[in-house]
């Protein structure tokens, strides 16, 4: 029975060994030091921003005034847009140049806008115009 006690001291020794832990910062100055030291190391350059856009693929929501919902990926690799509606249909746009803003279309479909703003065109039916939600 004398291993119970060396088992209890051994592990009392082992954790007043550890590393002591650190204090953070609580007063106001040194909390917003930590925190805009945290938001440089984590900002990247605006390169670095379009480069990461346009390595992968996007998704977008729109609301028309029509009262259609719209889901959209903008595959920016294959330079293409799949539009999918309320219903669950899809259409494969493709991209054209824009002088600004984005521009997709395919057989009667167009997808045309700048910033959040959009207009669907889709087949057969009136343009609306969209805001992103997402």
């Amino acid at each position: 029975m004398r291993l119970m006690p060396v088992a209890v001291a051994v592990a009392v020794l082992l954790t007043a060994c550890g590393p002591k832990p650190t204090e953070a910062p609580t007063d106001g100055e040194a909390v917003r030091e930590r925190a805009q030291t945290a938001q440089t190391a984590r900002r990247r350059t605006g390169a670095e921003v379009q480069q990461r856009g346009l390595n992968r693929v996007i998704r977008t929501v729109y609301l028309c005034n029509n009262g259609e919902r719209l889901s959209v990926d903008f595959d920016n690799p294959r330079e293409m847009a799949t539009v999918r509606n309320s219903n669950g249909e899809a259409v494969d746009l493709f991209q054209e140049r824009a002088a600004s803003g984005l521009w997709y279309r395919a057989s009667g479909y167009e997808l045309r806008g700048e910033g959040i703003m959009a207009r669907w065109t889709a087949d057969g039916r009136e343009p609306t115009d969209c805001r992103a939600v997402d």
